[in-house]
């Protein structure tokens, strides 16, 4: 009886693994990291180490430490009570302007006629003029009470003509930059509403849907995305607007169109204020974190429940 041999098998042996620095796609994104650490991260946090002490530029050696004393002294002053409650009212007054405005423009611009291109290309010029050129162009050329287009118009009807940045302050500001705002969010939403299909349109006008539904129930869910685009970026630009505000009223009459960044200069380059000034810029990136978080989830919710319905 002959046993067969059992064939040997050798098994190849596992190569080491390379050791050394590899370049992995995670690797290749960290330049790009730690410049945006060092730019943005760095800067804040100064910003919020300084805001725990009392210096002043004019006494630059003189720097106590006093912990949370200048956001106590910011919180309780009913004067910067008032600068905060002018911030919110100037980014919620433009958000919801611009947003309108927007939407019907958007609505607009989606049909035919001759020119559109045109129109679509030129309605956003006045977004890309300067904040400062815009307030100088308002304040000398629209609004001024006496060689003012308005005040002109005014004129010409018999009317008296007004003083619209002394009588008028908050409204005027408002209107300048929601004139300067109202292409961005119109291009978005026209950018949302052309990526709407035309046979749910079809279909719900077959199924004998009123253009109210069919704006309520189709176009408004389909919209969702877009409005928060313009929320998000809106309700951050919105919370930080200085130059409208320094070329046209300087933060006047009073306090009236004071808000929290030309507050933050006024400390800063005007009383030299450093730590009150670090102290009012770390509460303003709060409360654009938290409107903004705040208007992404309304939108949310409202857009849900339009869906639902």
């Amino acid at each position: 009886m002959t046993i067969a041999a059992r064939p040997t098998t050798t098994t190849a042996s596992q190569p080491a693994p390379k050791r050394g620095f590899k370049f992995t796609p995670g690797v290749m994104i960290w330049p790009a990291m730690l410049y945006l650490i060092l730019t943005t991260q760095v800067p804040f946090f100064m910003t919020v180490y300084y805001s725990f002490f009392k210096y002043n530029l004019v006494i630059p050696d003189d720097r106590p430490f006093i912990g949370f004393g200048n956001y106590v002294s910011l919180l309780t002053n009913p004067q910067n009570l008032l600068i905060v409650w002018n911030t919110i009212v100037l980014a919620g007054g433009t958000l919801i302007l611009t947003l309108l405005i927007g939407g019907i423009l958007a609505m607009l611009l989606n049909r035919e006629f001759a020119g559109r291109a045109l129109l679509r290309t030129l309605m956003i010029s006045s977004f890309l003029v300067m904040p400062i050129v815009t307030a100088v162009i308002w304040k000398n050329m629209l609004l001024n009470p006496v060689s003012g287009f308005f005040s002109w118009v005014l004129s010409s009807l018999g009317l008296q003509p007004v003083d619209w940045l002394a009588q008028f302050p908050m409204a005027s500001v408002i209107t300048m930059i929601t004139w300067e705002w109202t292409p961005f969010a119109a291009l978005i939403l026209l950018t949302g509403l052309q990526s709407l299909p035309d046979d749910q349109l079809e279909a719900a006008r077959l199924d004998g849907a009123s253009p109210l539904q069919e704006f309520q129930h189709i176009v408004m869910p389909h919209w969702a995305q877009a409005i928060q685009v313009v929320v998000l970026m809106e309700t951050i630009a919105l919370l930080q607007v200085y130059g409208e505000i320094y070329g046209s009223t300087s933060g006047g009459p009073g306090l009236a169109t004071t808000n929290l960044p030309y507050f933050i200069y006024q400390k800063a380059f005007a009383e030299y204020n450093i730590g009150l000034a670090s102290a009012a810029g770390v509460l303003t990136v709060i409360l654009t974190n938290i409107l903004a978080v705040y208007l992404l989830r309304m939108i949310s919710r409202t857009s849900a429940s339009n869906k639902g319905g």
